[in-house]
């Protein structure tokens, strides 16, 4: 098990396209800075869409441009086919993904493009990519959605799982995503996905996960991703985005929660609690009608407690003064 693990805020992105309401391009910006502030170093901007799709995510490029201006922070961006990644491209985005369900009926609902065609997309893009200066290139994920279930189609067999992944691979991609798209997910079946894909494309090429909270097993599938040597997990500050699955759960893993376990497990984040939970002030006053989820922010750090990105307990701090 790894000593350091990355923390990928997805909020600005997974959590903004779930929701009704647009938030201002200004208060983006301060909640990515605020959160860069807080020691998160990876932050999935948003998508590059067209704007009359998600209109929630429209002033994606000019956020990318921004993010890029903050220091140490990977700045991510998700695309849906070759276009969008040479819009996400010429903003200047880090990294990029592109989703690939495997199920292929949650692929033509989401995508409106079978296997072969996202493929090609993933193709162009792997194309594109190469073509620049190596130190131009954006690091290229192709993450595979439904991969732990569908509700179109259910359980989706290995082989076909595996055979997308090592087409992927094939087209260019770095690395290899796995997606609990459905909140499927359990620590048994993130344990064997993790193994069987590694065993398709290497262990180098699995090394993260976007995990959702619907049916309360977020966590549980953090530690079995944990056991299993993954190092990176997607997750929402204050899981913003809610969950069409099952009302009244999360759907992406509360970033404060996520990086509380962690570091109580003596795993190092580089991530300040304190200043993370604050940064929930920036998205209760833009969205107050949005619900935010977390236990860490409701109940506080424990008495004593001291993270490695530098939180200490209010209760310590007035002892230690």
């Amino acid at each position: 098990m790894s000593e350091r693990i990355l923390i990928s805020e997805v909020g600005p992105r997974d959590g903004l396209q779930s929701i009704r309401p647009i938030l201002p391009t200004d208060v983006k910006k301060a909640w990515i800075a605020a959160e860069a502030a807080a020691g998160v170093t990876e932050i999935e901007v948003g998508s590059f869409v067209p704007a009359k799709l998600l209109p929630q995510l429209a002033d994606t490029a000019e956020i990318t441009a921004y993010a890029r201006t903050i220091p140490g922070l990977t700045v991510a961006a998700l695309v849906p086919n070759a276009k969008g990644a040479a819009a996400a491209i010429a903003a200047g985005a880090h990294k990029i993904t592109l989703p690939l369900s495997v199920s292929e009926a949650h692929s033509l609902a989401n995508l409106r493009r079978n296997h072969a065609q996202v493929l090609e997309e993933a193709r162009q893009i792997g194309a594109m990519i190469a073509a620049l200066p190596p130190e131009g290139r954006p690091h290229f994920e192709g993450s595979l959605s439904t991969v732990f279930g569908c509700t179109l189609e259910g359980n989706i067999a290995d082989g076909q799982i595996g055979m997308l992944a090592e087409a992927l691979m094939a087209s260019g991609c770095d690395e290899i995503g796995l997606a609990d798209t459905t909140g499927y997910a359990n620590p048994a079946s993130v344990r064997h996905m993790v193994r069987f894909v590694r065993g398709v494309v290497g262990d180098a090429a699995v090394t993260g996960i976007h995990l959702h909270n619907t049916r309360g097993l977020g966590l549980a599938n953090v530690l079995a991703g944990l056991e299993v040597g993954l190092t990176t997990f997607d997750s929402s500050l204050g899981g913003l985005g809610g969950c069409p699955f099952a009302p009244g759960a999360s759907g992406n893993i509360v970033t404060e929660d996520l990086v509380f376990m962690l570091e109580s497990l003596g795993l190092s984040t580089g991530i300040d609690i304190d200043r993370l939970v604050a940064v929930r002030d920036i998205l209760t006053g833009a969205l107050p009608d949005e619900p935010l989820y977390g236990f860490v922010a409701e109940a506080g750090l424990p008495l004593g407690f001291v993270s490695k990105g530098g939180s200490i307990s209010l209760e310590r701090k007035e002892e230690m003064a």
